[in-house]
This record gives structure tokens, C-alpha cells and sequence, in this order.
């Protein structure tokens, strides 16, 4: 993006000045210092579900590796249940304190998470100790993963120009695809590399591992971060308020736009869980595909996405957001079960269905983090994302593989995609509803109630 093309935004005006200002360096760390502590959460949940069928059997009995399965794959969902908290949390320092201190944080937490499963003793070590270590690991990682994604969309919201904020949006889910990519490729070069009786004795600990270091270099990029335009401004006027509104009054003066973030993100999550995150890994444990096979086709599907988020990125900008969120849940809608069909028992079916499902997806992943951000004032920007975000999340993305895998277990694969088409449709009601957003302008409001008052309470 040209200096020249970011200074048309008014000066002064939030989520334009701090891009126009910007130095070339300046804006190469905005990008970097979001995208990589992004990545990295995506990242974390991505191998996780990857090598789930490797390391289920070392937290819990080996005995029953079917059970150790459905026990890993059920603290998987359990770590989502720290995302509302998360967001709560994270979402207040955020709004209090600075988008940079709570990404710092959050990616020193979930960096942490993530040595401490590389690390952690096996079962036959210390037996129901190491499946408590797992738990632990895990919910300090959804905590710090609840306001990660929302603090990071605020921040690049917040930086964007307004007439480009959904191009620079896709940078979100841009960066947490390659998380995933990088995730998956490590899958499949371990699974090349290594015997399935390595893989299960150590080789599920390298990506790990890995993990916690990557985290340490995003920590150190993120304290290098300059802090939005919009949120001092927001300090500034907040300091000639003689008593700062609760949250809990923000939460029911937004609860309308709460509300939306939920509806859409519902369907939303369960969809991008199925097939961006656990595609590969239900191929495997369920239809028994080749491990390496199937995680190939996992990486060039995620190509593709990464590819097309920035086209529907500027596509939004040009038209609105409405007709390009509302294409991508309704195709996502249509092609539940016929791409569920087409999977049988070659790879390629793995890989076409995977990929056409992540073009639909990208159009609606490529511009929420734009749409979230303009339905909320900056006073509670991340709080009011997060935390309904984050309960959407829990509720519906994070046990999404566990009730799939069981209900494929069960012979009841269409009780499963029935309930992601209801969602899905529930979320085309959300958008037809709501107001069109692009080029608002971010709000400057210093109030959290109705009608812009900056009055305490």
C-alpha cells in the first residue's frame, strides 16, 4: 500500500491516521507483531488436533486407544471453555490498558502452554498426573487464545485506513492459515520421516516444542509494537471523565451487536473447525486415510485459502461486507453435505472437498475481523468481541471434531451436518438484519451507553 493512497483518510480520524504516519518499518512490525503471535495460536490448536491420534495414548491408558482418543479430543473442546474468560479478561486489559500489552501477554501465555505439553511426563510415567498436565496446558492456552483473536483484529482494525479495512482484516485469518499450514507441513514431514512407533514415542513432541519458541520470538516482536491512534485517543478523553462506565453496562448498551457477533460466529467456527482445522486428522482417525497423504492435501487446501483471503478482502471494501458474507455462508450451507459425500477412500476426494469448502469459508474469514470491530465503540472494542466470540467459540468450534468423530463413530454423520447447515442459516438471518458497514468510520465513543454520552455511571 502507497504512503500516497493511505493519506486520503482525514487526519486524526481512527483507524486511518495511524496508517498514514506509518513508516515502511513501522507498518512491516505492525504486520509481523500481529500476524506471528496470530499464527501461533492457530498453530497451537492445529497440531494439537493433528497429532491427536500420536499422543492420546501417552496422557491417558494405552489400553484403550479408542477412549484415550475420545479423551483428547474431549480436552480439546474443555480448552475452549477458558475463551469466554479469556476474552473477559484480555478484552479488559485491552480496553484499559492497550491492544499491545494484552497481545504481549497473551502470547506469553499461549507460548508457554505450549512447552509445557512438549515437555510433559507420559502417562506410563506418572500416570493420571500427565492427563492433569494436559488439562492445565490446555486451559492456560484457551485462555490466552480467548483474547488473542479479538485483540489482535482490534489492533489491525484499529491501524487499518478505513477504505481499506477489509483487505487489511484478511491479515487475521491470512496469518493464522499459515499457523495452520506451517502445523500441518510439520505433520507431514514427520509422518514421512518417522516410523508410527516414533511419531508415538516422541516425534508428536517436535511441533510442540517448536511452538514455545516461535513464541518467544513473537513476544520479543510484539514489545516492539506502537500502540493505535484510536485507542490514545480514548485514554485521552477518558481522563476528563471524572467515573469510567462499567463493562457490564457496555455489554447491554452493545447487546444488540453482541448478539450478531454470536449468530454469525456459530456456524462460522463450527464450518472453519471441520475443515480448515480438523479435516485431515477426522480422515485419518476415522477413514483410516494415509497419515502423510492426508495431511498433503490438508497444505495445498490451505495454499488456496491464504491465496483468496486478500481477494475478498479488497472485494468488501468495493462492495460491502453484507453481499460477501452473505455468498459465503450460504454456499457453505449448500455444500455441507455434498462435500461430506464426496469424501470416501481416496485422498484427492480429501483434497477437492477440502479445498472448494475453504474458498467458500475464505469470503466470510477474510472480512470478520473488519465486521467485528465496526459494530463496537473503542471503549470495549475487544471486551465486546471477545467475550461473545470467545462463547460462540466454546460452544460450538471447539467441541465441533469431538461431535463429529463420534457421531461418524456412531453412523450418524448427518445429525452432524444438520446441525452445522441450522447454524449456518441462522447466521444468514444475522447478516440480512444487520447494517451495512463499510467505510464506517471506528467509533471514537467514549460512552458505553445508547446515544454517545460520555457520562459515567
Amino acid at each position: 500500500m502507497s504512503r500516497t493512497s493511505d493519506s486520503t483518510a482525514a487526519p486524526g480520524e481512527p483507524g486511518t491516521a495511524p496508517a498514514a504516519g506509518q513508516d515502511r518499518a513501522a507498518r512491516r512490525r505492525t504486520v509481523v507483531g500481529t500476524g506471528i503471535g496470530n499464527a501461533l495460536e492457530w498453530y497451537d490448536w492445529n497440531v494439537y488436533a493433528i497429532f491427536t491420534p500420536f499422543f492420546a495414548t501417552q496422557f491417558f491408558p494405552e489400553s484403550d486407544p479408542t477412549s484415550a482418543l475420545m479423551s483428547t479430543l474431549a480436552i480439546f473442546a474443555v480448552g475452549f471453555l477458558m475463551r469466554p474468560l479469556g476474552g473477559l479478561v484480555f478484552g479488559l486489559l485491552s480496553d484499559r490498558r492497550g491492544r499491545r500489552a494484552a497481545m504481549i501477554t497473551s502470547v506469553g501465555l499461549a507460548s508457554a502452554g505450549s512447552l509445557v505439553i512438549g515437555l510433559a511426563p507420559t502417562y506410563s510415567t506418572i500416570g493420571v498426573g500427565a492427563s492433569f498436565v494436559l488439562v492445565l496446558a490446555r486451559l492456560g492456552q484457551g485462555l490466552a487464545h480467548g483474547g488473542e483473536l479479538p485483540t489482535a483484529q482490534t489492533y489491525v482494525s484499529e491501524m487499518a485506513p478505513r477504505e481499506r479495512r477489509g483487505r487489511w482484516s484478511s491479515l487475521i485469518y491470512v496469518s493464522g492459515t499459515c499457523g495452520i499450514l506451517v502445523g500441518t507441513v510439520l505433520g507431514a514431514v514427520l509422518a514421512g520421516a518417522l516410523t508410527g512407533e516414533q511419531l508415538h514415542a516422541w516425534g508428536w513432541r517436535v511441533p510442540f516444542v517448536i511452538g514455545g519458541l516461535i513464541g518467544v520470538y513473537a513476544l520479543v516482536t510484539r514489545m516492539r509494537l506502537a500502540e493505535t491512534e484510536a485507542f490514545e485517543q480514548e485514554r485521552a478523553e477518558q481522563r476528563s471523565v471524572p467515573v469510567r462506565p462499567s463493562l457490564w453496562r457496555g455489554f447491554r448498551a452493545n447487546r444488540t451487536a453482541c448478539l450478531r457477533v454470536i449468530g454469525i460466529t456459530l456456524g462460522g467456527t463450527v464450518a472453519f473447525y471441520t475443515w480448515v482445522v480438523s479435516a485431515p486428522a477426522q480422515a485419518i482417525a476415522v477413514k483410516g486415510f494415509d497419515p502423510q497423504a492426508a495431511l498433503w492435501a490438508g497444505v495445498i487446501a490451505d495454499i488456496v485459502f491464504i491465496a483468496v483471503l486478500p481477494v475478498f478482502g479488497i472485494l468488501s471494501d468495493r462492495i460491502g461486507r453484507k453481499p460477501v458474507m452473505f455468498g459465503s455462508y450460504a454456499g457453505m450451507a449448500l455444500l455441507t453435505f455434498p462435500l461430506h459425500w464426496l469424501i470416501d477412500d481416496e485422498v484427492w476426494q480429501l483434497g477437492v472437498a477440502m479445498t472448494t469448502a475453504m474458498l467458500v469459508i475464505a469470503a466470510s474469514s477474510a472480512i470478520l475481523p473488519a465486521v467485528y470491530a465496526e459494530m463496537f465503540p473503542t471503549g470495549m472494542r475487544t471486551a465486546g468481541v471477545g467475550v461473545p466470540y470467545a462463547i460462540a467459540v466454546a460452544a460450538c468450534g471447539g467441541s465441533a471434531p469431538y461431535l463429529q468423530a463420534m457421531m461418524a463413530r456412531n453412523g450418524m454423520d448427518w445429525v452432524f451436518l444438520l446441525y452445522t447447515v441450522v447454524l449456518l442459516l441462522v447466521a444468514l438471518v444475522v447478516i440480512h438484519l444487520m447494517p451495512e458497514t463499510r467505510n464506517a468510520e471506528l467509533a471514537r465513543v467514549g460512552s458505553l451507553r445508547p446515544g454517545g454520552s460520555s457520562s459515567g455511571s
